[in-house]
């Protein structure tokens, strides 16, 4: 809160969160009782909750306006929006020259068919925590794990959830994550103690995550293209080069501008013309055009939520009755999730919430790796859970599914949910 003396009244607080209240009723609740998630327009229900925020907000039209284009043109925002423009060229042109495909059929030829969806989690997981970011394995994962289930007659939903879950394994875990940075920095302690802390809840969930996903492996194997054709190694180098310079722990930019060079010159080796590239590249960035208008009014939307006081109001509220190191424990847990379900960026739930924690683990006696441990953990779960993560945003944009398709899929962060209430309940009362 950026002045805790200010108190908030409920009736301010609640018309400050009501723009988030509206979206989620707009298109989760609507979409839930229809049975169809592509009924309701995603965009659709963000510009009515964008309409009502500005609306709801104080002063001039034009102040309103300029309040929700500020936190749409954030240099996150926009650098978040030029990944995406990257990612869509380099989908794209992989795609139409053959790589994902002969990609694929690598895996597929080196995995036995037991092992393909584990093997993608596991893939995720590992590129995750090399790379430090979930975007960056979204993006290096999603088109190969979608042509999975598109030669193997599988659910693309499925495979999207699969790297979605694997992706925020590593991101939570990551000492170059950029949750990990601000949840040690804003609690006070070493990322080695906040690992140790974090790796008893997010690996007993990714283990029993992979024991799911072995047992429904089991259920619809892949064998019937377990035996796929012989790939050309030079059709499979871009793919090769992304992953390779993803877990060399590039930044996620300049991986995808060298991925869209070597399958520009790889293209041009197996016939297609400069032109035609560029016109392969075109469809990708044009492609991606709906996911950056999504990403814009979301970014506004959540801006003028925090504008109108809604976020300092849900951390007035749940500071104000916490009794017990459980109950404090639980409180540090469910303020990072809502304010990040109100950000939709866990990296700066963290931050809002980060001197708050600290105040709070200070008065009830809770360890510094502890409570850095809870806010990355808990930021990551509903950020893998929403359906306007960028992460989700992206890994459905790329799959061309509705964002809340891979959400009866997505058993990690349900998985690491448990984790984390067993070790409040188990543990929270300890010193």
């Amino acid at each position: 809160m950026d002045n805790p003396n200010t108190r908030i009244n409920p009736g301010r607080g609640l018309l400050g969160i009501s723009p988030v209240i509206l979206f989620l009723a707009l298109y989760v609740v609507v979409s839930a009782c229809v049975g169809d998630f592509y009924r309701m327009p995603f965009s659709v229900a963000l510009l009515c909750a964008s309409a009502w925020g500005v609306a709801i907000s104080a002063g001039s039209l034009a102040d309103r306006v300029a309040t929700y284009s500020k936190a749409a043109a954030h240099p996150n925002i926009i650098y978040m929006v030029w990944i995406f423009i990257l990612a869509g060229a380099f989908a794209s042109l992989a795609k139409e020259i053959g790589s994902v495909e002969a990609t694929v059929e690598l895996a597929l030829r080196l995995l036995p068919s037991s092992m393909v969806v584990p093997g993608i989690f596991v893939a995720a997981c590992f590129i995750s925590l090399a790379v430090g970011t979930s975007v960056g394995t979204v993006v290096a994962l999603t088109p190969l794990a979608v042509e999975i289930a598109a030669v193997s007659d599988g659910s693309a939903a499925f495979m999207v959830a699969v790297v979605i879950g694997g992706a925020f394994f590593g991101d939570n875990l990551s000492f170059i994550s950029d949750t990990t940075i601000a949840a040690t920095r804003s609690q006070g302690c070493d990322m080695a103690d906040k690992f140790r802390a974090n790796i008893w809840l997010a690996l007993p969930a990714a283990a029993v995550t992979l024991a799911v996903y072995l047992v429904e492996n089991s259920m619809t194997p892949v064998a019937q293209v377990a035996d796929a054709g012989h790939p050309s190694v030079w059709l499979v180098l871009p793919y090769l080069m992304v992953i390779v310079a993803a877990v060399a722990r590039m930044n996620v930019t300049l991986v995808l501008s060298g991925g869209i060079v070597a399958a520009m010159v790889v293209g041009m080796a197996h016939g297609h013309s400069p032109l035609s590239l560029c016109g392969f590249m075109g469809s990708g960035i044009e492609s991606m055009g709906g996911l950056i208008v999504v990403t814009l009014m979301s970014a506004g939307m959540l801006g003028l939520v925090k504008a109108n006081g809604g976020i300092d109001w849900m951390l007035q509220v749940l500071t104000a009755r916490v009794r017990g190191k459980r109950g404090a424990q639980g409180c540090i847990a469910l303020l990072v999730s809502l304010v990040n379900l109100c950000t939709a960026n866990n990296t700066v739930a963290i931050i809002t919430v980060g001197p708050l924690s600290k105040e709070i683990s200070r008065r009830f006696s809770i360890t510094p790796r502890k409570s850095a441990s809870l806010l990355d953990t808990c930021s990551c779960i509903v950020q893998c859970l929403i359906p306007y993560g960028a992460q989700t945003l992206l890994a459905c944009s790329l799959a061309g599914l509705s964002p809340a398709e891979p959400f009866r899929y997505l058993y990690y962060p349900w998985a690491l949910a448990v984790a984390v209430i067993v070790s409040i309940m188990v543990k929270g009362g300890r010193k």
